[in-house]
Order: structure tokens, then sequence, then C-alpha cells
């Protein structure tokens, strides 16, 4: 005996409400691609290829000038930041004062100020830099550029890390501990891999404020990317010239951005069911 089924297809899914929260993002959507459209129209109708062979060629020069400058400076930022970190966890009060004064000086001062006080103030005290055989570093922008943005990186830095260990289960350590593990090895092993996803995030994030902060150089004569780009609209007067610089920081940190979200999903790739 055989039965006939009733086969009902789902009624489709009502319409969307035209809530205030979509409006509004249509409205910005097509705020953002009106800009685009008028950016595009704007180097389409400007677009002078003697300008281009000139000056952009300079420009290419100087970003190259901003990637090396911003990745040495965080390399040696993270290579600071640790002891730093360390000290800031430390139970000695005179070692967790220091890291608590040099990493609350750094990030609570601008940047700017920073860099003016290291180059500027470098040569208040040329003949001491002299005596000591550091007057050679300290009398070059560039150098005095990588000074600041490593210190005030390694300040970031190390409250990442140290944000990172700690918000590690402390039951870890416990268990780590009751299996006869070594405090050394617990911390290597167990703790460090698992808080270098969680410190992952803010730390692409405090690069690509690094690589944007880093055009402040350009005022104490570095030919990075905003310095080339500040000679060559005081040669040409063509704001043109500092629509082709946003976009080539955008294109940096779009690169970064995706490398990272690629970095991010390799090494949280176990978390993923």
């Amino acid at each position: 005996m055989s039965a006939d089924v009733a086969i009902t297809e789902a009624p489709p899914p009502p319409p969307r409400k035209w809530t205030s929260a979509r409006v509004a993002g249509y409205v910005f959507s097509i705020f953002w691609i009106a800009c685009a459209v008028s950016c595009v129209a704007y180097f389409a109708a400007g677009y002078d290829a003697e300008f281009v062979s000139r000056y952009l060629p300079r420009m290419i020069g100087g970003l190259w000038t901003t990637v090396w400058i911003v990745g040495l400076s965080i390399v040696l930022g993270a290579a600071l930041s640790v002891p730093v970190a360390f000290a800031r966890n430390s139970e000695n009060l005179i070692l967790a004062g220091l890291g608590y004064g040099y990493v609350n000086f750094l990030r609570g001062t601008p940047l700017l100020a920073q860099i003016f006080l290291i180059y500027y103030g470098a040569g208040q005290f040329r003949e001491a830099l002299e005596a000591v055989g550091l007057w050679w570093f300290f009398r070059e922008a560039v150098n005095c550029a990588i000074f600041a943005f490593t210190l005030n990186t390694s300040a970031y830095q190390a409250e990442i890390y140290l944000g990172a260990v700690r918000n590690i289960p402390k039951g870890q350590w416990e268990g780590a501990r009751a299996l006869g593990i070594s405090d050394r090895v617990t911390f290597f092993k167990i703790i460090v891999p698992q808080a270098a996803m969680i410190a992952l995030r803010p730390l692409g994030n405090e690069i690509i404020l690094m690589i944007k902060g880093s055009a402040i150089a350009s005022i104490i004569t570095v030919f990075d990317l905003m310095g080339e780009t500040r000679l060559a609209f005081s040669r040409s007067f063509d704001f043109q010239v500092y629509l082709w610089a946003a976009l080539m920081y955008l294109a940096i940190v779009e690169t970064l951005r995706r490398i990272w979200d690629r970095l991010e999903q390799r090494l949280t790739r176990h978390l993923v069911r």
C-alpha cells in the first residue's frame, strides 16, 4: 500500500524592512562610490604624462623608504618590548615602576613631540654625544626617525604582549605545574603560542598605525613617501600629488591587512569547526 506524500514548498522569506540602519548603509555606500568616481574622474581629467614621469618614480622611492623605516622600527621595537613587558610584570617595584613610566610616557605623549625631542634635542647635547661616539647616529634625520619610532612602538607592543599573556587563564599554569612541567617550558610551549594568537590582531593594528604615523618623519627632512610628496607639491603646486600619496598609503595598508588576515587564518585554523 502506498501513500501520497504531500510536498509543500517553503514560503518565501518576508521582504526586508527599510530600517534606519539599512537606509544609512545605502546612503554611505552611495557617498563612498561617488567619492571613488570623483577621484577617478579627477585623475583622468588632470593626467599629465610629464608630471607623472617626473615625480612618480621619486614617490615610489619614498614609498620604499617608508616601508623599510617602519619595518625596521617594528622589528627593533619588538625586541625592545620584551624586556619592557617583563619589567612591567615584575614583582620588583623598581623594575615595575620603570616599566610603567616608560610605557606611559611614550604612549601618553604625541609621536610628533617625541621625534622633535630626539632630532632637535640631540643637537643640544652634541659635545656629549661626540664624546661617547654617538653623534654620527643622531646627526642623521633618518636615524632619529627610526629611533623615535622604535621607542614609541616598543611601548605599545609591550602592552599588547603583556595583555595577551595576562589573558591566558591561570589554570593553565596550575595544570602544567600539576603535571610537573617547569614554568620556563610552560611559558614558551603553552602560554606564548596562545598569547601570540591573541596579540596578532592588535599587533597588526599597531603596524598600520605606525605606517600612517610615519608620515611625520618628513617634517625632519626625511624623504619618505610624504617627504617626496611635499617636495613634488612645492615644485608643481598640483594637488593631485597628495591623492597619489593617499592611494599609495592605502595600498600598503590594504596589502598588510590581507597578509595579516591570511596569517591569522593560518594560526587559528585548528579553532575552526
